[in-house]
């Protein structure tokens, strides 16, 4: 329930705090005065988009606060478990800031939320109906969805048009892997080939292909080199070598060991080289005594480095990042051969359509079970606003083509009405006038509101501009059923019918005040200043005894 609203510097408004009362409360006002502020405001702490117009003028930014008593309401818990949020009062308090630059914050309970979780609480807590609901019901689509809520079989519904979507993907796939079948395969041909030409050198390690190949390729110059060094360590002849001249300052150092530690550390070097030059010798001596290596290994090797320096000019790339590259041509390759054919779907696509047409006959069951018992329940509401006549069907008419099937299922649903005894129902949008629309949508709205579950906490109902296209005694009707309706939900209503106003529980009056600055005043009436107000609204500018004595007697019908 919202328990107060706070405005500051937001549009005509300078700062005031507005207290809300449970039950029916009613905003009234001359045109222009800023009945429609309240609602704007209220709209901005759920989640609607912010204007930087709404900010006074000569203000940097403006504030509203909307404070909402959550206590017992289960739904508002369980949202901010959901969203990881502390609820430790029973109460939700969200602030609103808009700058005059365009860009707005908000916070909830003092912690900052983003647009869309505002948005989704918001819709827990305020439930607005628009002015323009009338037109709506001339959209074959809001028409379904309302039976669809009423019926509280809206889940089957989104169940039902989620699977037709899943259909339809399916079908836009195989239509697409259909158009693009001869391009797949020159690209798998196209593949194969390369990673067949590439094949040789992915079995083997390319960088050590190329040592390899640089090694054998000169192996007679490098046993020479390995020869002459071998000369040069350790030799037979009278030349001086390393092993003859390493192994006399060994000797050298050795015998002053007892006289000197630098002799001593010395001594102990020279014999770990000698033990590695021995170890030197013994292996260029290996690589020079080696057999020549077989022509047809050098041949191999000579053939790979063809191939990649082939390869490597074939796709710019040295041969290096070819390789890599190849892996990638391999997992595109993997991909496109595991891809279904159009045909291989025909399966999963049969499959989801029989899924579509269970739920969807499902749905139109439950459709046409709840439609009569709905149907009753219209005109039951509607015979008391000066419609004594009016009968209401829903008609059901099965689509010729299962082409024409869509997400709400294999049936078109239309409203069909009549207000006049003796004349044929028809679709409203061919037979209702302005006033019965009107009407027409206001029971659908509360219908809507009453048919969710008793026990649970229901939202704050708002109507924009309730009493469109009614007067008279249908006003007072109205304003009636808002009344019994305010005894188990919240309710707020701009309305310019005194009849709607006198049933309020609480009477806000929106005044405009011309002074250096335009600004309107809030005000909550009783006694006689709603008196006043009620008279205005039924004879107008001048407010004389009959005006007030009518006014009287609109308020004390009030049960």
């Amino acid at each position: 329930m919202l328990v107060s609203l706070t405005l500051h510097q937001f549009a005509l408004i300078d700062q005031h705090e507005l207290s809300v009362a449970e039950g029916f409360n009613v905003i009234t006002g001359e045109t222009g005065a800023g009945k429609s502020l309240l609602l704007d405001a209220l709209s901005l702490c759920v989640g609607e988009r912010a204007d930087s117009a709404m900010v006074r003028h000569g203000a940097a930014h403006a504030d509203i606060y909307a404070q909402f008593d959550v206590e017992n309401n289960s739904v508002v818990a369980e949202w901010f478990t959901k969203n990881d949020r502390p609820l430790e009062e029973p109460e939700v308090l969200i602030r609103r800031q808009l700058s005059n630059t365009g860009r707005s914050k908000a916070w909830l309970n003092g912690s900052p939320v983003s647009l869309a979780e505002l948005k989704s609480l918001g819709t827990l807590l305020v439930n607005i109906h628009s002015q323009h609901a009338q037109q709506a019901l001339l959209k074959p689509q809001f028409v379904v969805q309302w039976l669809d809520e009423m019926a509280q079989i809206t889940p089957l519904a989104n169940q039902t048009a989620s699977s037709y979507q899943a259909f339809q993907q399916l079908k836009r796939r195989a239509d697409d892997i259909a158009s693009r079948e001869a391009q797949r395969q020159d690209r798998i041909q196209l593949l194969q080939s390369q990673l067949a030409d590439i094949a040789p050198l992915l079995a083997v390690d390319y960088a050590e292909v190329e040592s390899e190949h640089e090694e054998l390729s000169n192996i007679e110059a490098l046993m020479q080199e390995a020869s002459h060094g071998l000369h040069l360590l350790d030799n037979d002849i009278d030349e001086p070598d390393v092993m003859t001249l390493l192994g006399q300052v060994i000797k050298l150092c050795d015998n002053q060991v007892g006289v000197s530690q630098t002799f001593e550390q010395a001594s102990e070097q020279l014999h770990l080289a000698q033990q590695q030059i021995i170890e030197v010798t013994a292996l260029l001596s290996d690589y020079a005594e080696q057999q020549l290596p077989d022509p047809e290994r050098l041949q191999t090797l000579d053939n790979l480095i063809s191939l990649g320096h082939r390869l490597s000019r074939k796709h710019s790339l040295p041969a290096s990042d070819l390789i890599d590259e190849a892996k990638g041509w391999e997992a595109q390759l993997e991909q496109l051969e595991n891809e279904p054919s159009s045909d291989a779907m025909a399966a999963q696509i049969e499959q989801a359509w029989q899924d579509y047409l269970a739920l969807a006959t499902q749905l139109n069951k439950e459709r046409t079970k709840a439609a009569p018992i709905i149907s009753k329940q219209l005109i039951k509401q509607l015979q008391p606003l000066a419609l004594p006549n009016a009968r209401c069907e829903f008609v059901f008419t099965k689509k010729t083509e299962p082409s024409q099937y869509n997400a709400q299922g294999c049936f078109d649903i239309d409203l069909l009405f009549s207000a006049n005894v003796g004349m044929p129902m028809q679709p409203l949008h061919k037979i209702a006038s302005g006033g019965e629309l009107s009407r027409m949508a206001l029971v659908m709205q509360v219908l809507q509101a009453t048919n969710a579950d008793n026990n649970a906490a229901k939202p704050m109902l708002v109507f924009d501009e309730v009493d469109v296209g009614i007067s008279g005694g249908t006003a007072q009707v109205v304003g009636e059923l808002l009344r019994s309706l305010g005894q188990t939900q919240q309710l707020l209503a701009i309305t310019h019918q005194a009849q709607v106003a006198a049933q309020a529980h609480q009477h806000i009056l929106v005044q405009k005040h011309h002074q250096e600055q335009t600004e309107s005043e809030l005000l909550i009436l009783t006694n006689s200043a709603q008196v006043d107000e009620l008279a205005r609204m039924s004879g107008g500018v001048i407010i004389t005894d009959v005006t007030r004595d009518h006014a009287r007697s609109l308020l004390s019908d009030v049960k």
